[in-house]
C-alpha cells in the first residue's frame, strides 16, 4: 500500500513516464510494419532497461 500514499504529483509525475516509454518505445517496437522503426525502438528499450538493471545491481 505504499505505492497509493505517494503524493500526487510524485504518483502522476511516474503515470505520465510510463505511459511516454510504454507509448514512445515497446509499442513501436512491437507493432511497427516499418523494420527500421521496430530496430530503433528495440535499441532504445535495450538501453533503458540496461540502465534500470544496472542501478538495481547497486
Amino acid at each position: 500500500m505504499k505505492f497509493l500514499s505517494l503524493p500526487h504529483p510524485v504518483l502522476c509525475a511516474t503515470v505520465l513516464v510510463f505511459v511516454a516509454v510504454y507509448g514512445g518505445v515497446v509499442l513501436p517496437a512491437v507493432w511497427s510494419r516499418r523494420p527500421t522503426r521496430r530496430h530503433a525502438a528495440l535499441r532504445v528499450l535495450t538501453e533503458l532497461l540496461g540502465v534500470l538493471r544496472s542501478r538495481r545491481k547497486r
